[in-house]
C-alpha cells in the first residue's frame, strides 16, 4: 500500500510538486500520467525516499517514510527510467549485491535469484557480465532486482522505455501477475496505451497538482465522452499539454 497526502516539494519559488495525494491499494495497479514537468518523477522519487518533501505525508505499507524511513525502503521496491548498474558483474553478482542490501542471504538466495531470473527471461545470461546487455535487459534485470526482496509495494518510473514488444508484453504480465498476488504498484508512463490496457486506477498531474483521477471509464465520463481512447481524454483534460509527446507514442 502507498498513502501519499498533501505531497508538497519547492525548489525556491517553484513548486514542482503542489499539494499531491494519492493512494494505490494492495494489488493496484494505479497508473500516474501527465507531460513532462508535471511533477510524476519528482513524485515518485519523494516515495522512493530520494527526495525530501517539503510538506506532506507519505505512508508505504503503513510505515511513515519520514519516521520509519528503513522500515518504509525494505517493503518498497524501485524501477526508475534510467536504470544503474554495475557492468563489470555478472547478472548474478549484481542481484547477489542487491539481495545483500536487503539482508537476504543464505541458502535460499540462490533459488530467488534464479526465480527472478527465470521471470524475467535472464536465466541464460546468469553469468554473463551486465555490460554485454542491451538496454531491454538491462532494464529487466533492474527490474528483477526490485522485486527480488518480495516487496508488497512497487514504484515504477517509464516501464517500458527501451523495451521491444516482446519485452515490454513480459513487463505486462509480470506486473499483472505481481498485482494479482497483493503487490501495490504505482507507475508514470507517458504510453497512454500502456496506461489503458494495464492500469486499474490512474491519475492525471499537471503543473504539480492531481486534475482527475479514476478508472479509464471515469476519466471517460470526466471528459465527456463514454467510448473514447484515453489519449483525447488526456487532451481534454490537460487542455492539449503533452500533445507532442503523445504523439511520439502512438
Amino acid at each position: 500500500m502507498i498513502a501519499v497526502t498533501d505531497l508538497v516539494k519547492q525548489y525556491g519559488s517553484f513548486t514542482a510538486v503542489d499539494g499531491v495525494s494519492l493512494e494505490v491499494k494492495p494489488g493496484q495497479i494505479h497508473g500516474f500520467l501527465g507531460p513532462n514537468g508535471a511533477g510524476k518523477t519528482t513524485t515518485i522519487r519523494m516515495i522512493a525516499g530520494l527526495l525530501k518533501p517539503t510538506a506532506g505525508r507519505i505512508l508505504v505499507n503503513g510505515h511513515d517514510l519520514a519516521a520509519e524511513p528503513e522500515a518504509a525502503k525494505a517493503s518498497l521496491g524501485f524501477i526508475p527510467d534510467r536504470p544503474f548498474i554495475y557492468e563489470k558483474l555478472t547478472a548474478d553478482e549484481f542481484l547477489r549485491f542487491h539481495a545483500g542490501l536487503y539482508g537476504i542471504n543464505g541458502t535460499g538466495v540462490d533459488g530467488r535469484i534464479g526465480e527472478m531470473l527465470d521471470l524475467f527471461e535472464l536465466a541464460r545470461w546468469r553469468d554473463e557480465l551486465v555490460e554485454s546487455f542491451s538496454h531491454g535487459m538491462k532494464q529487466r534485470l533492474v527490474m528483477s532486482a526490485a522485486f527480488l526482496h518480495r516487496p508488497r509495494a512497487v514504484l515504477v518510473d517509464e516501464p517500458m522505455v527501451g523495451l521491444d514488444p516482446r519485452g515490454a508484453r513480459l513487463i505486462k504480465d509480470v506486473f499483472r501477475r505481481m498485482a494479482d498476488h497483493g503487490v501495490a504498484i504505482l507507475m508514470s508512463t507517458h504510453t497512454l496505451e500502456v496506461a489503458e490496457e494495464m492500469c486499474d486506477v490512474v491519475s492525471i498531474i499537471l503543473k504539480g497538482r492531481i486534475i482527475a483521477s479514476g478508472t479509464v471509464d471515469d476519466l471517460r465520463a470526466l471528459a465527456g465522452g463514454a467510448d473514447e481512447q484515453l489519449t483525447p481524454v488526456f487532451l481534454k483534460l490537460t487542455g492539449g499539454s503533452g500533445l507532442q509527446e503523445i504523439d511520439e507514442v502512438i
